[in-house]
């Protein structure tokens, strides 16, 4: 078999596993919000500004009357959506598809111009990571469109 065969493509397949992550992740976030409901997350989240002396600065009554059932409800249903997305492009990298490369391609690139901004205000090793590990996702799919391209 030769690197080009879909069953060998390590790229694509570690792609298709982490985007996976991130659509569990998503859902498991989703499902907690559910579980949770307004009142409880407002008590977590006043909770948590206290703790960093955070809740008498501006914004954060704010942040706390934002939460309420329909915007729970909202959070939940884009939460289900960015999840059934990077579960969509998982599988459809997995099986090798090409909308799904064109997918994560376009999708990871989106991202790009944000974290390069980001790396201009915040040159950490965090942002440096994501950045490349984008990057890479960016160049992995661009190649295989190419392949495919060539191939055609």
């Amino acid at each position: 078999m030769s690197d080009s065969t879909p069953s060998t493509h390590r790229g694509l397949r570690a792609i298709a596993l982490f985007e996976a992550a991130k659509g569990v992740i998503a859902m498991l976030g989703a499902a907690a919000l559910a579980a949770i409901g307004p009142d409880a997350l407002q008590r977590e989240v006043q909770g948590g500004l206290a703790r960093f002396d955070i809740a008498a600065q501006r914004g954060s009554s704010a942040l706390l009357d934002a939460i309420t059932p329909q915007t729970l409800h909202i959070a939940i249903a884009v939460g289900l959506v960015y999840a059934g997305m990077r579960l969509l492009e998982a599988w459809g990298l997995w099986r090798h598809r090409a909308w799904a490369s064109w997918l994560g391609c376009i999708g990871a690139a989106a991202y790009l111009p944000f974290e390069i901004y980001a790396l201009w205000q915040h040159p950490d090793w965090v942002t440096w990571g994501v950045f490349v590990l984008n990057l890479v996702i960016v160049l992995v799919l661009a190649r295989d469109l190419q392949r495919r391209r060539r191939n055609a």
